[in-house]
């Protein structure tokens, strides 16, 4: 174990003066290594001798003998001192210490990194040291989670105790903290927390409210970018891809009725018979170009958002980030609302109406005016509250208990089990707020429809509550629900593989 290499302090005698003058910088080599009287004052073991301690330590991990810790020496070296880190982790301990930039670390840049990492580790054992007594028990452990917004239980917190605990105290101590954590690249719990958080990123065609949430040193690296980039590509695929689906569900919004009991396999019959098999994308060209500025503005918002309704933490907790997230999911929706409108107009055209998107503005700009642009934005607004709610609540309570009930020693439940709890929230969020949404299209689609009256929001919900029953509200539910897994498996794939085109690192 590392403890048993880093610190012998009180246990057998010190090491010879022999081998003290081998370690460089110690006395042969014209360094201090530290008085022997002294505490380290916090450079690793805490104990005299403390350099000598990490000779012995870069020794034993130095295992081709060349002088230097490269990415295989640190793998070998851990391995055979029981701790096991993934090559992504090696490489970033290798490159956050790697001064002069050979691609391994001297003996020198080897304990600097640990000394500035043990800084790091220090203010975070501080952080989780509620009660200010030296260390950290299951309460204390349950409360920084709870405050990030996950809840653990009790015994998982025991469990998560159990994999530090050395002397079965069930608490932590700060040298048992440190002997954990001291060669391990994270830095912070929120990181711990964030590196799974990246579900959100998945763009399936739905106004996704609650942006995704980035560390400082992924928006320092520019991480954060290429994300949104992979994120909003596989969106565009995705949408492509169910376009299809996507304008079955709004004719049916608009023109299914009693009289007129559109089904899906009748609704794909008359598209195409109207217009041929290109028709099934009609409105998907704007549905894409509008990802990448609602993306960027939901996300610049969200983070001047998070600066004013949270704390000093790096994650928000489950009810700020749900303030954040629709209030980004507002204004970005605000924005581009007119772009939503021709969406809608676009993918009911009848063939010839429009010769294109440019076509389309200027006849509902002449006929119509300006105002027409943001027919149905109050239920579109409305629709926000409901759908971010109930998706991030159903989220989080699905992903809590996945993480009671099965996880252990981890906070990763894995990609395919948040995909999964996505999927459910945002159905059941969707269910939610669907007769806004279809209120909403219907405004939207005023002026298409030879004849519609001028309606307002509430007038429209009892018309349709009269002539058609509370059922006439969830008119398109059907293809809108038989896009989410395809849409969500395709944005998958192609984000994953977009990542490592563009070089984002995996969690």
């Amino acid at each position: 174990m590392v403890s048993s290499v880093l610190c012998r302090c009180g246990g057998a005698p010190g090491p010879d003066s022999a081998a003290a003058a081998a370690a460089p910088g110690g006395e042969g080599g014209g360094g201090d290594r530290g008085d022997r009287g002294d505490p380290c004052g916090g450079a690793v073991c805490g104990g005299p001798d403390h350099r000598l301690r990490l000779w012995l330590l870069f020794q034993k991990l130095d295992v081709n003998r060349d002088g230097g810790l490269c990415v295989n020496d640190l793998a070998v070296g851990l391995r055979r001192l029981g701790l096991h880190r993934t090559e992504g982790e090696l490489r970033k301990i290798v490159k956050a210490g790697d001064k002069d930039l050979d691609g391994q670390l001297d003996f020198e840049e080897f304990v600097h990194y640990l000394q500035d990492h043990e800084k790091k580790l220090r203010l975070v054992f501080k952080s989780l040291d509620k009660k200010n007594d030296g260390c950290i028990d299951a309460q204390e452990i349950m409360q920084s989670l709870r405050d990030l917004g996950v809840k653990i239980s009790e015994q998982q917190a025991e469990k998560i105790l159990k994999s530090m605990d050395k002397n079965g105290t069930m608490t932590i101590d700060w040298n048992e903290w440190r002997d954990y954590h001291l060669l391990h690249p994270v830095e912070n719990v929120p990181e711990i927390i964030l590196y799974w958080k990246h579900s959100t990123i998945f763009d399936v065609g739905e106004n996704l409210t609650v942006p995704d949430e980035f560390t400082v040193e992924e928006r320092q690296t520019g991480m954060w970018w290429r994300h949104l980039v992979a994120g909003g590509a596989a969106g565009a695929v995705s949408r492509t891809c169910t376009a299809p689906l996507d304008r079955l569900k709004v004719l049916m919004q608009v023109h299914a009725s009693r009289s007129n009991n559109m089904c899906i396999v009748g609704g794909f019959t008359q598209m195409i018979r109207e217009g041929g098999a290109r028709s099934l994308w009609r409105g998907n060209g704007i549905n894409v170009l509008k990802i990448a500025p609602e993306s960027a503005i939901k996300f610049m918002a969200y983070e001047q958002i998070k600066r004013l309704v949270g704390t000093d933490q790096e994650t928000l907790r489950i009810h700020e980030r749900l303030v954040a997230g629709s209030l980004a999911g507002a204004i970005a929706q605000s924005s581009i609302y007119p772009m939503e409108v021709l969406k809608t107009r676009m993918a009911l055209r009848k063939t010839g109406q429009y010769s294109g998107m440019l076509d389309c503005a200027k006849k509902i700009m002449s006929k119509e005016g300006m105002a027409a642009f943001y027919k149905g934005y109050i239920p579109n607004m409305l629709g926000i509250i409901p759908y971010a709610g109930i998706d991030l609540a159903v989220y989080e309570t699905l992903k809590n208990a996945w993480l009671q009930r099965y996880a252990v020693n981890s906070a990763d439940p894995g990609v395919f089990v948040l995909l999964a709890c996505g999927t459910m929230s945002s159905t059941c969020g969707q269910l939610a707020s669907y007769p806004l949404a279809l209120v909403r299209t219907r405004m939207q689609a005023q002026a298409s429809i030879e004849g519609a009256p001028e309606v307002t929001m509430s007038s429209l919900f009892r018309q349709i509550l009269r002539t058609e029953g509370a059922f006439g509200l969830y008119r398109g539910l059907a293809p809108n629900f038989m896009k989410v897994i395809p849409a969500v498996s395709i944005s998958y794939v192609v984000y994953e593989n977009l990542k490592i085109t563009l070089g984002v690192q995996s969690r």
